[in-house]
């Protein structure tokens, strides 16, 4: 038998009237409750849910999206937050399947969470030819630079990524004491303050074509006991709206650097402006590098930006190996006037088995 709405009413006075239109359609497709007040906090679980259900839908697809998808993907692990929200105003309103949702979300975050192994080679079990230390670190437009110098005298690394040098930058790394210390260089300027990088090398260290970019990304060929290192310095347009393409285009000229790096042991070190829930920067550690900080336990290890990290943040600044590296140890460091913290790599130069 069918009846109207006011006679459902009629028939009991204390329901609510039904919601018409597409809302109420909407309303009875996610079986909203009754009452105004948990229906409103149903209502207001259904955003935080959906971003972090595209987000992590994306993540699972393996494909990074378009704009807000790839600058969300940065920081996934704070999508927790979110899926707690939408879990505690769906507890509020009593809806069961709002409260399914974000527990799946939750779920699928925390999965998603857990390091990415990539196509990591296996361990190299050659001699160990030689220890190496290898720092990163973006100056922001060359304004940390003394904080570069002063971590390069307090920590002293054999080989050195510098991303955003400037011109008093490189005049910087020119004095007679880097000079001294780093004999081995590779600068390369570029239209702007942040275009800059360079390489410095305690050594012996032969210029190599870098990957093109709009930034400046230099490349050697170093020697370290007798072996030839291959060393890129990385730093891909970051993703921003309206430049997703071409940070996605830049990253995939660093993976098929990776990819044609050879039998020789190689590093790729840098700002990546991209971290291991960027499918471009998985598809960079699928070519068979590892990266240092997840090798050593600290993956999670936010870089950037620096004024709210190490509580709140996203890994950025890499650096990745081939077989023939072994990452020891990682470290970040803290440097004034700039966005970015400082990566301290230490690694195992390992010769061939046998």
């Amino acid at each position: 038998m069918e009846t109207t709405v006011a006679e459902d009413q009629a028939a009991d006075p204390g329901r609510p009237p039904a919601p018409r239109g597409a809302r109420g359609a909407v309303g009875r497709l996610l079986r909203l409750p009754g009452g105004r007040a948990r229906r409103w906090a149903a209502w207001c679980a259904v955003p935080p849910l959906a971003v972090v259900s595209v987000v992590v839908l994306c993540r699972a697809a393996d494909t990074d999206g378009i704009t807000p998808i790839p600058q969300l993907l940065a920081f996934l692990p704070w999508l927790l937050v979110p899926a707690a929200l939408g879990l505690l105003l769906s507890t509020a309103a009593r809806w069961p399947l709002g409260c399914g949702w974000a527990l799946a979300a939750a779920a699928a975050t925390g999965w998603f969470i857990q390091p990415y192994d990539g196509g990591s080679p296996p361990e190299p079990r050659g001699p160990v030819l030689a220890r190496l230390r290898v720092m990163t670190a973006n100056l922001e437009f060359g304004q940390a630079r003394e904080g570069l110098l002063s971590a390069l005298r307090r920590e002293r690394p054999d080989l050195v990524a510098v991303q955003e040098c400037d011109t008093r930058c490189a005049g910087e790394l020119d004095s007679a004491a880097v000079r001294k210390a780093y004999p081995y260089r590779s600068v390369a300027l570029g239209d702007s303050a942040a275009a800059g990088s360079a390489i410095l090398s305690r050594h012996p260290l032969t210029r190599a074509e870098g990957v093109r970019g709009t930034l400046r990304m230099p490349g050697a060929v170093v020697r370290v006991a007798g072996q030839r290192l291959r060393m890129q310095v990385a730093h891909p347009m970051p993703p921003m709206p309206g430049g997703v393409d071409l940070w996605r285009t830049e990253l995939g000229r660093l993976r098929a650097y990776a990819a044609g790096r050879g039998g020789e042991p190689t590093l790729i070190a840098g700002d990546f402006n991209a971290t291991q829930d960027h499918a471009a920067f998985r598809a960079v550690l699928d070519t068979g590098l590892r990266d240092s900080a997840r090798a050593t336990g600290v993956s999670r290890t936010p870089s950037w930006p620096s004024a709210t990290t190490p509580a709140l943040g996203a890994q950025i600044d890499h650096v990745l190996v081939s077989r023939g590296l072994r990452p020891r140890t990682a470290r970040f460091l803290d440097l004034p006037h700039t966005d970015h913290r400082a990566l301290l790599v230490e690694l195992d130069l390992c010769g061939p088995q046998g």
